[in-house]
């Protein structure tokens, strides 16, 4: 069943527009494993491309998808490095620009103190990602894609905030499609407000939305606080959504169809390694099965298995796994824990 209506006929299934970050994770390898304790007493670590936007582009790409992107990243050997990372990947770059002022690539530190307990160390002054602007959207770039993904964080600041309205602006004149990752990072916001202002107005564009409970709750802050998931959907719908994808941690998620349909997943039980990098594998799953025109209940097992998969790994680029690996993983859990492993 198709739920998301796209023209076929276009390069690219899904144009991101966000941040590109490179993560630092403590070293688990063959050669060294780190194991669980503080920050300050790492010594070795991974470095790997970052940024849930980015993440998900790579995580498409493995199912076979074709991704393009909209960002900024340094002028130095780490925008090399996360450009080539791309390349190697089969994203295209070709409106990916770097930063003109000396902007730096954002730069993530994890602590992982148990598989329950992790936190994230930011370096995101004069971010390189928020340097996107209007000048870099270009409208015949996006009457190439099938969608367009906004990443809620490009939002925080100018001019990355104006590039993206302009993206979803001209998206919504060209027929492409918009999916909104609300990503919420409290780092570069001001205040819940400005939060409110700019992921509603996203939000209004959208025709697939993505996000936790917390999400929904700041972008709904000045509309009407305190919405139900029910009542959020409905709400959305009303502004043209199609999808609406609210996530609930270790409690499952759900997804709203504008057909009055709800379907619900709960997580697929596996030994965690870290408690975050499964929303990347989630979306990028989900959203084939999305694009694939499967049934709801499949796209949301798929995604909720490449979460699992994803929180089991150090990592949350180079580890995402393609389609048949994700199958596997869905027959081994269900051959296991039964055929109604995850269905709530």
């Amino acid at each position: 069943m198709r739920y998301l209506s796209v023209d076929d006929a276009r390069e690219f299934d899904i144009i991101f527009l966000g941040r590109i970050a490179i993560d630092f994770n403590p070293a688990y390898s063959e050669a060294v494993k780190e194991e669980f304790k503080p920050l300050k007493k790492v010594h070795y670590f991974e470095k790997f491309v970052g940024g849930s936007p980015a993440n998900t582009a790579c995580g498409v790409t493995k199912h076979g998808m074709k991704a393009g992107f909209f960002a900024t990243v340094s002028d130095d050997q780490f925008g090399d490095y996360v450009i080539d990372y791309f390349n190697e990947r089969g994203i295209d770059t070709s409106h990916i620009t770097r930063a003109k002022h000396g902007e730096k690539i954002g730069l993530t530190f994890t602590e992982l103190l148990s598989s329950k307990e992790s936190s994230i160390l930011m370096y995101r002054n004069m971010a390189a990602d928020l340097q996107l602007s209007v000048e870099d959207i270009d409208e015949d770039y996006i009457r190439r894609g099938k969608a367009l993904l906004i990443s809620g964080t490009s939002l925080a600041e100018s001019p990355s905030r104006e590039a993206a309205l302009k993206a979803a602006m001209l998206a919504k004149k060209n027929d492409t499609r918009i999916i909104f990752d609300i990503d919420y990072r409290a780092y570069n916001w001001k205040n819940d407000d400005e939060i409110s202002i700019y992921y509603s107005t996203v939000a209004k564009y959208a025709d697939i939305i993505l996000g936790s409970r917390e999400e929904f709750d700041l972008t709904e802050k000045l509309i009407k606080p305190g919405m139900t998931d029910i009542e959020s959907s409905e709400y959305w719908f009303k502004q043209g959504a199609k999808i609406v994808v609210i996530k609930h941690g270790m409690q499952g998620s759900t997804a709203y169809t504008a057909d009055g349909q709800k379907f619900s997943i709960k997580p697929f039980p596996v030994k965690a390694r870290k408690g975050f990098g499964g929303g990347d594998g989630y979306s990028s799953a989900f959203l084939f099965g999305v694009f694939q025109g499967w049934n709801m209940h499949d796209c949301l097992e798929f995604g909720s298995a490449e979460a699992s998969m994803m929180v089991k790994s150090n990592n949350c680029s180079d580890d995402l796994p393609n389609t048949e690996e994700v199958r596997e993983f869905i027959r081994k859990e269900k051959e296991e824990f039964g055929e109604m492993v995850a269905r709530a």
